[in-house]
């Protein structure tokens, strides 16, 4: 009876312990996101370094691999051409693709859709990394894209 009474006592402080103790209050994707993104660009390419500083600025670590021909990576990991950019990334088992913005990126990751990856077709003026003082920014979507090419719009921008 003594053993019995022991066992009870000593799960209810357990499971008192358990639940009283405080969570960690929630925190940003860009913390619980993969550490590094690696990005494919050529040497040349000044707005690649743009947008990688913007995602830095995000939090988010970057791996720069510079590339003579960044058209080798595209076909590796199968972008459609239409919907290239000048650099392509790798984050949390996604492709993305050109001047994505963060908030697209950490939706990526949060919602983990059944996609290949991201991307911002192109540079349109006034995404991240392209950004023209004394022009106006171009309305631009994110897009998906699965392993077969379809896209789908993932967000729009209109700056």
């Amino acid at each position: 009876m003594k053993r019995s009474l022991f066992v009870l006592i000593l799960i209810w402080l357990v499971w008192g312990a358990t639940a009283c103790t405080p969570t960690a209050a929630p925190s940003s994707v860009a913390e619980n996101a993969p550490t590094i993104i690696t990005v494919y660009k050529s040497p040349t390419c000044g707005c690649c370094g743009g947008w990688i500083e913007y995602v830095e600025s995000h939090g988010y670590r970057v791996r720069v691999e510079q590339i003579s021909d960044v058209t080798t990576i595209k076909n590796r990991y199968r972008i459609p051409a239409e919907l290239q950019s000048c650099h392509t990334s790798l984050v949390g088992g996604y492709v993305v693709e050109g001047h994505v913005p963060v908030e697209a990126l950490e939706r990526l990751l949060a919602e983990r859709p059944s996609v290949k990856g991201i991307a911002v077709p192109g540079m349109p003026i006034g995404a991240p990394g392209m950004e023209q003082p004394g022009t106006a920014p171009q309305p631009y979507d994110v897009l998906t894209f699965d392993e077969t090419g379809n896209t789908a719009v993932f967000s729009s921008h209109n700056p």
